[in-house]
């Protein structure tokens, strides 16, 4: 049962959202780094992901906008490797466009001097998936229940509870989750719950062929994470950040962050992502001054007549 304490940020969220969630005793929080600098582009991710958890295929046709066939996440798709094709300014440089480094090939230039040519096609690749928010706007929004926070702190749909309302997809910052047109209910990244409870690595992770899907306690991502930005500052390629790592941001730090080689708007994700339901305290008190507020005004008007 979801504890509620409307006088901290978000409803669900916190330090420990597991324990907040009611899970006293509890493993540690598992969930995903995402190192898109060594990210080939290969979707052995999806591919793993639609298998093990047997979600329909939807994704067999070009789009003409890019390589890219599955475009985004959804109700479908609940793994999404983004190909962000990118033109480098000035004319196109005569004959072939070949990369001239391994980093341009499949990250981007590695530093100032290894910049892609006038004209030259560069492409950063990144597997996309549920962020499991420490504040997670889908759950708190959800009538049912059908939302839960798994005592590994992740949030996963129980498909027998959701009746397809769609209230969460508005409420997830990200756009992650999405209504299936096959069965009109929510579905979204698990983070192979089932895979989890019987001690397995999620699907996509074993499938990565270079580990740039790492999986592991949350703690010990983050770490991981820092050694991985510090190191590739040092190459020289100040460009590289990290995102959603940090437990004070507006969800509450992810349970899925990554490291991307440009800002987050290039690959499709907003810069700065708030929890939609953290404000509900402040404005459920607001709603109460207000109504107590024309209460009174409606009292003293009646007494008024009275006289």
């Amino acid at each position: 049962m979801s504890v509620t304490d409307l006088s901290d940020p978000g409803l669900t969220g916190g330090e420990d959202p597991a324990e907040r969630a009611g899970w006293r005793e509890h493993p540690q929080r598992m969930g995903f780094f995402t190192d898109t600098s060594i990210c080939i582009g290969c979707k052995a991710c999806e591919v793993a992901c639609k298998t093990w958890n047997e979600v329909p295929e939807d994704g067999l046709n070009l789009t003409g906008m890019s390589f890219d066939n599955t475009v985004g996440l959804s109700g479908t798709t609940w793994r999404h490797v983004a190909f962000i094709e990118q033109i480098a300014p000035g004319p196109p440089a005569p004959g072939p466009q070949i990369a001239q480094s391994p980093q341009q090939a499949g990250s981007g230039p590695s530093g100032p001097d290894d910049g892609p040519q006038s004209g030259a096609l560069r492409w950063l690749m990144s597997s996309d998936v549920c962020k499991h928010c420490s504040e997670a706007g889908c759950l708190d929004v959800c009538p049912t229940g059908a939302l839960m926070r798994t005592e590994f702190g992740t949030v996963v749909v129980q498909d027998d509870i959701c009746n397809g309302c769609g209230y969460c997809v508005p409420a997830c910052p990200f756009g992650v989750i999405g209504r299936s047109e096959i069965d009109h209910g929510a579905h979204k990244c698990t983070l192979c719950y089932d895979r989890l409870d019987a001690g397995m690595e999620p699907a996509c992770a074993k499938a990565c062929p270079t580990k740039s899907i790492q999986f592991g306690p949350v703690d010990e991502l983050r770490e991981r994470a820092q050694a991985r930005i510090d190191d590739l500052h040092q190459q020289g390629r100040s460009e590289a950040q990290l995102y959603l790592e940090n437990p004070e941001n507006g969800i509450g730090g992810a349970g899925a962050f990554f490291l991307l080689l440009d800002q987050p708007e290039v690959y499709g994700l907003p810069p700065d992502p708030v929890d939609p339901t953290r404000a509900l305290g402040s404005m459920w008190k607001h709603a109460g001054l207000a109504a107590a507020g024309l209460g009174a005004m409606a009292l003293a008007a009646f007494a008024g007549r009275r006289r």
